[in-house]
């Protein structure tokens, strides 16, 4: 029988996103139906594979998408949000397979569910763009989602606090406004998988902020004052407003948080 970590590595080492797509609900669901070993004897990789398209660039490198009613600006935002959630595929595997031997088998459950969700997400957006007459990789993409990953590599809670609770919970924060753009545009397709990863993400942030805690009291540690701390150490950017208390809220961060340490 494979083990549950040979079985995410080589998923994380799937370049074609279909693939990894595919790689990536399969090992949900033959985890989910007991048919990989509870066994971590494959190392997870500094980087995932990942394809030549799209261009991968620094933030301050990025083309401006234009107007938001454009043709050009429509493709960019999908772009944009397609590369979020193939990354983020990825981010849910590592945390699995990084952490999952000392985290126990409910925190790799959780997260190979969210893994499946993440290329769920991918193959909607990805649809999403084919549709507009573009495709996955088609533009240059932000090349930095995956250093909050690098830099936290040895340390779960550090991971827990920078990657659900502060990049997935700003999702939390922009995908409203980006919502209420697309309706108004009178895309109804793009609002339904929006809503969708909206619903998902709650849920996601709540296994961050759930095993967070956890990390917490085996710490013998406040979680907020923890959780500031390892921000502050790991996180290189800042935590803006405004923010989406009621669905932060509903994923188990409350503002004690995050409230002191935004600008």
């Amino acid at each position: 029988m494979q083990s549950v970590a040979a079985a995410i590595r080589a998923a994380l080492l799937t370049a074609d996103p279909r693939a990894k797509c595919f790689a990536a609900r399969d090992v949900a669901r033959r985890w989910r139906r007991g048919e990989l070993a509870w066994q971590f004897d494959a190392a997870m990789p500094d980087q995932p594979a990942w394809p030549e398209r799209p261009e991968l660039l620094p933030p301050n490198r990025m083309p401006k998408r234009g107007k938001f009613g454009s043709e050009r600006a429509r493709i960019a935002l999908w772009h944009s949000l397609a590369h979020i959630e193939f990354v983020a595929i990825d981010l849910a595997l590592d945390m699995a397979g990084r952490f999952g031997e000392a985290m126990g088998r409910e925190f790799v459950s959780d997260f190979l569910h969210v893994a499946a969700d993440e290329a769920m997400h991918f193959a909607l957006l990805a649809r999403k763009l084919e549709s507009l007459g573009s495709h996955y990789g088609a533009l240059p993409a932000h090349g930095g989602l995956w250093e909050a990953a690098h830099s936290t590599r040895h340390d779960v809670a550090a991971r827990l606090a920078v990657v659900p609770m502060v990049l997935e919970a700003r999702g939390l924060d922009v995908t409203p406004v980006t919502l209420e753009r697309v309706t108004a545009a009178g895309d109804d397709h793009g609002a339904k998988i929006l809503s969708r990863i909206l619903d998902d993400e709650i849920r996601h942030v709540g296994f961050g902020t759930k095993y967070f805690l956890k990390c917490a009291e085996n710490a013998q540690k406040p979680a907020d004052s923890m959780w500031k701390a390892l921000v502050q150490e790991h996180f290189r950017g800042a935590l803006k407003p405004p923010f989406n208390d009621s669905a932060r809220l509903a994923a188990g961060l409350s503002r004690e948080f995050y409230e002191e340490v935004a600008l």
